[in-house]
């Protein structure tokens, strides 16, 4: 079966940080630009950050800008997103997803093809 496989959420403190994966199964993330997105109960998704494949270039939301880090292992054929200084706010599950393009549209984007079945970042002291 192909899908996206989200792993690394936990339970942390206010402040901590939190390193998120993001890995194929039943295919490969080569030629693909992988994004980040999040929902919190009640809230609408969120875009967060995405990473293009071919130039690596990476692109994030506002809210995230400056404590949230996305890359990629090509060898290892995983992207992650690394999140420190985390707030109550960043309380969410967290998805990856890919639309076939090898270029992000923009970091707020949400609305992917392909997804995982996402990850439980609780942010809590």
């Amino acid at each position: 079966q192909v899908q996206l496989v989200e792993s690394g959420g936990d339970l942390v403190q206010p402040g901590g940080s939190l390193r998120l994966s993001c890995a194929p199964s039943g295919f490969s993330l080569s030629g693909y630009a992988i994004g980040w997105f999040r929902q919190a109960p009640g809230k609408e998704r969120e875009g967060v950050a995405c990473i293009n494949y071919n130039d690596g270039q990476a692109f994030y939301a506002d809210s995230v800008k400056g404590r949230f880090t996305v890359s990629r292992d090509n060898a290892k054929d995983t992207v992650y997103l690394q999140m420190n200084s985390l707030k109550f706010e960043d309380s969410a599950v967290y998805y990856c997803g890919h639309d076939g393009s090898p270029r992000c549209y923009n970091p707020n984007y949400y609305l992917y093809t392909y997804r995982g079945q996402g990850t439980q970042v609780t942010v809590s002291s």
